[in-house]
């Protein structure tokens, strides 16, 4: 593994105790340059996972709590008079940083929700007609309450597709719950945590990691689970080509993790259910998202597999 990459995920282990494959693919989500949306019920670590993750790479971090009575304004800033120079001035919102956490996205109205789509997508801001645009690298991490519905706005699917990856972090297991427990017994480790990387060092890994070469064979595997999730009798929708494209960079992000120049078909397994299962509707009623990653699950297991030399460079 990558020198940085191991001090990123040891630096983290300081916080979030038993999360490791999580944190992977956080971090491969954000080499992808793409975004990620957290659902789970509240106190499973979901925000002290972005700010150590922010701590150790050190970036600008910013939070947004996620209201029902919030408007876009809040989020992307607005321009305000200045009496003094007799001009107006733009107060920035808390959108212009470099990892932003927003916090129970589903409690936003969709208009709201909607103004934190250029930012995903373009990587700027359109204010009063004027365009900001953001530096680089920005990250969003949403999160939603699964259980707690009342009063909640359910993202669109068109817009759930802006998100490169949907996880989930789970509660930890036994033994992982005592190391908590043992972890944060006198102090917060957090308070302590200091950066290992710096942010030329995550421009440079995401420049490499879209280098990660794609063999046609895995290119056409990539393919063929797309066409699966289409044809299955249990789905009204399958993935679109921008899902396939979503799991082309996540693969390439997720291979250079294990300091591998090349794609090979265990990386595409290692990201599929997180790319694709949210981008699916089902076929019976209302979307289950553990119904779907298990569909991936078995689409994954159920495609067959190519066995070339997944390095050997082909001309295209």
């Amino acid at each position: 593994m990558n020198e940085k990459i191991g001090a990123i995920l040891e630096n983290t282990k300081k916080v979030i105790i038993g999360k490791e494959d999580v944190t992977k693919l956080v971090l491969a989500a954000m080499l992808a340059d793409g975004h990620v949306l957290l659902e789970d019920v509240p106190g499973t670590g979901k925000t002290r996972l972005a700010r150590a993750l922010a701590v150790s790479l050190g970036l600008d971090f910013g939070r947004i709590q996620f209201t029902p009575d919030m408007l876009p304004a809040d989020i992307t800033g607005l321009h305000v008079y200045n009496r003094q120079s007799n001009a107006f001035e733009l107060k920035k919102g808390p959108v212009f940083t470099n990892i932003l956490l927003g916090d129970e996205i589903n409690r936003a109205t969709p208009r709201t929700q909607a103004g934190l789509l250029e930012c995903m997508e373009e990587r700027q801001v359109t204010i009063d007609g004027e365009t900001e645009r953001l530096d680089a690298p920005f990250f969003v991490i949403a999160t939603e309450n699964p259980v707690e519905t009342a009063g909640t706005f359910p993202l669109p699917e068109a817009q759930m597709d802006r998100f490169l990856m949907k996880l989930s972090m789970g509660f930890p297991k036994r033994e992982e719950e005592i190391r908590i427990l043992e972890t944060y017994q006198y102090a917060d480790p957090l308070t302590e945590l200091r950066p290992v990387v710096s942010k030329e060092d995550i421009l440079r890994m995401k420049r490499e990691a879209g280098q990660v070469y794609v063999h046609p064979a895995v290119k056409g595997y990539m393919v063929d689970l797309a066409a699966a999730t289409r044809g299955s009798d249990r789905t009204v929708m399958g993935v679109s080509p921008r899902a396939t494209l979503a799991l082309m960079r996540a693969a390439k992000a997720w291979a250079y993790l294990q300091d591998r120049d090349h794609v090979v078909p265990d990386d595409v397994k290692a990201v599929a259910a997180a790319v694709l299962a949210h981008r699916m509707v089902l076929s019976y009623g209302q979307n289950r998202y553990r119904d779907s990653v298990k569909l991936v699950e078995e689409i994954c297991a159920g495609v067959a597999v190519p066995t070339e030399d997944f390095g050997e460079r082909v001309n295209e």
